[in-house]
């Protein structure tokens, strides 16, 4: 009797420790499962954040339009010539090609930003008579700062160059608004306009006429570096002559120009 007893109950540990056998040895590998899965997503959440954040981050940069031929017909709207000038002659009576920083793309025609008066001017031209290209950057001159800094493409944030700079005085201001590099004219260094003259696409609302030109701005070197970081010019920034041979290795032509006052 005591032996029968004896069997039952050790025939009733044995299915019991089985039992918890069972339950304990299967919650591990549940519990793995989900940490398996918990990784799983938490990685793909990290890479999709990335990536996203690599989209976001990514520089998006300007168009610009180099003339092809010797004109380009320049109208104020699609197939309407432009009363003011109809053709612009290419290269420029100064001997600079002829480039246009484009603002729309509208099929077979591009609305533009034109290196005339008014600052600022937008007329269209064909898109046959140019070749598009890109530009990597921009130029943003803060006028009461008396600084120049480029930047990756149309959003970057973080100085390629930061420069001071010496900026029109009151009774000759560089005007404010958005311009662009327009041509490059390289020089010895010796004179007022150090080694060179970045020319932008922006005129004086004072002179209409200086130095025989018609009162368009540049950015250019100086001979008197001593003067940078003042409102002493007549409307031109002023760089030191190892900044600006810096900034045209920055700024090719087309580079977009922005003077915050």
């Amino acid at each position: 009797m005591r032996t029968r007893l004896l069997r039952g109950g050790a025939l009733a540990v044995c299915l019991l420790v089985i039992a918890i056998g069972l339950v304990v040895g299967t919650r591990p590998d549940r519990e793995e499962a989900a940490a398996t899965t918990t990784t799983t997503a938490a990685t793909t959440t990290t890479t999709t954040e990335r990536k996203v954040r690599a989209v976001r981050a990514a520089p998006v940069a300007a168009t610009v339009a180099d003339a092809r031929g010797a004109t380009v017909d320049l109208f104020s709207e699609p197939g309407v010539p432009y009363a003011d000038h109809s053709v612009m002659d290419n290269p420029t009576h100064e001997g600079l090609s002829v480039v246009f920083l484009v603002l729309e793309e509208r099929g077979a025609w591009l609305r533009v930003q034109v290196s005339m008066r008014p600052n600022g001017l937008a007329l269209w031209v064909r898109r046959s008579q140019v070749r598009l290209r890109t530009v990597p950057n921009r130029i943003v001159v803060r006028l009461a700062e008396r600084r120049l800094q480029v930047f990756e493409g149309t959003r970057g944030s973080k100085p390629l160059l930061d420069e001071v700079v010496a900026v029109g005085s009151a009774r000759t201001p560089t005007p404010a608004g958005h311009f662009f590099v327009d041509g490059w004219v390289p020089l010895d260094g010796n004179g007022p306009y150090g080694a060179g003259q970045l020319s932008v696409a922006g005129f004086s609302e004072v002179l209409h006429s200086f130095g025989g030109g018609v009162g368009q701005i540049a950015i250019h070197g100086t001979n008197r570096p001593h003067l940078l970081g003042q409102p002493i010019s007549n409307g031109c920034v002023r760089m030191a002559n190892e900044a600006i041979d810096r900034l045209v290795r920055l700024a090719p032509l087309g580079t977009p120009v922005e003077i915050i006052a």
